[in-house]
């Protein structure tokens, strides 16, 4: 099976997330908005307990902190993906950091961009226009993040969540 660890944003930020979704990401009825703190990973229903127990230890370990979402950008030209761009806190780094390293070290694919996805499988011309329209929209939201989720993937390919664990239950 296929796991993945996320921040959901408030209901209000993945509505806003989700008026571009629908028309501008493939992916919108698979999964809801997110901000990826792991890639998706596999492990077997045994592991994924395992998992679970160390993500309840991490996350007991850890304060709420404040999540400052804003602007929109892009990562083109690695490819087209438009997205809403998450501000790297300390803290978000120093979560990111704990899921990638000891129990859960794992080789990163990529550099930890926080994000939420609006658009993406879009030709450059489309990627093009769609961004500078997105662009002019001012944006600013924030949030309390007191819980993160370990989803895993059903056989249609969409994600549902398998656990929610609770920041600061032994701060």
């Amino acid at each position: 099976m296929k796991f993945g660890i996320v921040i959901f944003p408030s209901k209000s930020m993945q509505d806003k997330a989700n008026s571009f979704r629908k028309r501008y990401d493939p992916h919108y009825a698979l999964i809801p908005p997110h901000i990826t703190l792991k890639s998706p990973f596999d492990a077997t229903e045994e592991k994924a307990k395992e998992i679970a127990q160390e993500l309840d230890k991490v996350s007991d370990k850890l304060k709420p902190f404040t999540l400052k979402i804003g602007k929109v950008s892009s990562f083109a030209p690695v490819n087209n993906v438009i997205y809403f761009k998450v501000e790297k806190t300390p803290e978000l780094e120093a979560l990111n950091e704990k899921l990638h390293t000891g129990y859960f070290a794992q080789e990163r694919e990529y550099t930890f961009v926080p994000h939420i996805t609006l658009g993406q499988d879009m030709s450059d011309g489309e990627h093009a226009d769609v961004l500078g329209q997105l662009r002019m929209i001012e944006f600013h939201h924030e949030q309390t993040v007191d819980r993160l989720h370990l989803l895993y993937q059903l056989e249609d390919g969409s994600w549902t969540v398998y656990e929610t664990f609770q920041l600061g239950k032994d701060c």
